[in-house]
């Protein structure tokens, strides 16, 4: 009886979970370590999933219970900053014509999703755990983790975010590069009239809009040029979101209402990252927000990490040999497809930051969306 191969996941976030449960459907073993001792269970207010994200959620077996949490939807509104809605366009079911295009919910509601799928999936999870040295050789990885203990393992896959530590210390000296945005974001109740993302252009911000996340909950964010972290005292965060939001009409008025606990506004700057030439370093391999990462202006950040941890996971469960040419292939199969997304969210970023007004935005999104909905 031959011996299982073994895999460590470093992260358990999106791509992390995601390729845990994939691996471990083909038989293969796995431990995964996360940082955080909660496992990021309560982090994060709201997100969008387009298709081609819920697509990866079906084959994980878990798109019944996301269907159920979250608010599926298929249109985008265009408003004016008083409100009054100026286009709405079907948005196009990247996932395929059996999902809906987008799907919005909770951020802890998706992560406890994975979390449920990941214990049931057999794997060993260690929390509040960290990867504290690798050490290849031709055959594998021996890894030594910060609570003392220590493990040997055929392969790593670095799942560990954007900040990622393991990206790092094999050498890839990519890091995050700020795109000059920020974002603003809450969770409130939802006003029984949105049924549907609406996206506001203009006004004191350059993007303020909304998505439903379940029948009686939306997500909320406004986007403004990015200003000094430390120049705003986190207890002013409602505040300063507030003051923002209170520009705009239509709906806003009664989201803006809600927004009063600082503790429930997060802040954050729009980055941008692109690992090219190889997602690998002997056998650690990197995956989602460790390989690449986009502003959130295509809504593309979680998909493109989902998508991630599929091709990867299906790769391995069907190769003889985890070799150089194994993950090289992977990473040329994934550079093509996530490089035209990351640079088509920056120039839609940066288009709005010099004001340009004859960008073609539309088209744009619609051919990269078209692109999208062929499977990765």
């Amino acid at each position: 009886m031959s011996t299982p191969r073994t895999v460590l996941v470093v992260g358990g976030g999106a791509a992390g979970n995601a390729v845990t449960i994939l691996l471990r459907r083909a038989g293969i073993a796995v431990d995964l370590i996360e940082a955080k001792d909660d496992w990021n269970a309560t982090a994060g207010s709201g997100i969008t999933l387009q298709g081609n994200a819920l697509r990866v959620l079906r084959e994980l077996g878990v798109w019944k219970r996301v269907r159920a949490c979250g608010y599926g939807f298929d249109a985008v509104g265009i408003t004016a900053p008083d409100g009054t809605v100026l286009h709405v366009a079907e948005d196009l079911r990247t996932g395929g014509d059996d999902l809906p295009a987008t799907v919005g919910m909770r951020r802890p509601q998706l992560q406890g999703v994975l979390i449920d799928a990941v214990r049931a999936s057999g794997a060993r999870v260690r929390l509040g755990t960290r990867a504290a040295s690798l050490d290849q050789d031709a055959r594998g990885v021996s890894v030594t983790f910060t609570d003392g203990t220590a493990g040997r393992y055929d392969l790593v896959v670095a799942a560990d975010g954007l900040g990622s530590a393991t990206r790092a210390a094999i050498g890839i000296t990519a890091r995050p590069e700020p795109t000059g945005m920020a974002i603003w974001r809450v969770a409130a109740p939802r006003p029984a009239g949105v049924t549907r993302s609406d996206l506001t252009y203009g006004g004191p911000a350059y993007i303020a809009g909304y998505s439903p996340t379940s029948d009686t909950t939306l997500y909320a964010f406004v986007v403004e040029a990015a200003r000094d972290r430390a120049s705003i005292p986190p207890e002013s965060y409602a505040d300063e979101m507030r003051r923002l939001a209170r520009a705009y009409g239509g709906f806003w008025p009664e989201i803006t209402a809600h927004i009063t606990d600082p503790a429930q506004v997060n802040y954050t700057w729009f980055d941008r990252m692109l690992v090219q030439g190889a997602w690998h370093r002997g056998r650690v391999v990197l995956a989602g927000d460790a390989a690449h990462c986009c502003p959130p202006t295509l809504a593309q950040g979680a998909a493109l990490s989902l998508e991630d941890a599929w091709v990867l996971a299906r790769m391995l469960a069907s190769a003889r040999s985890w070799d150089d040419a194994l993950l090289r292939a992977y990473y040329e199969r994934r550079i093509a497809r996530v490089k035209p997304v990351v640079e088509a969210s920056v120039r839609i970023g940066q288009w709005q930051l010099d004001g340009a007004r004859d960008a073609d935005v539309p088209g744009l999104m619609g051919r990269t969306m078209t692109m999208l909905r062929e499977l990765p």
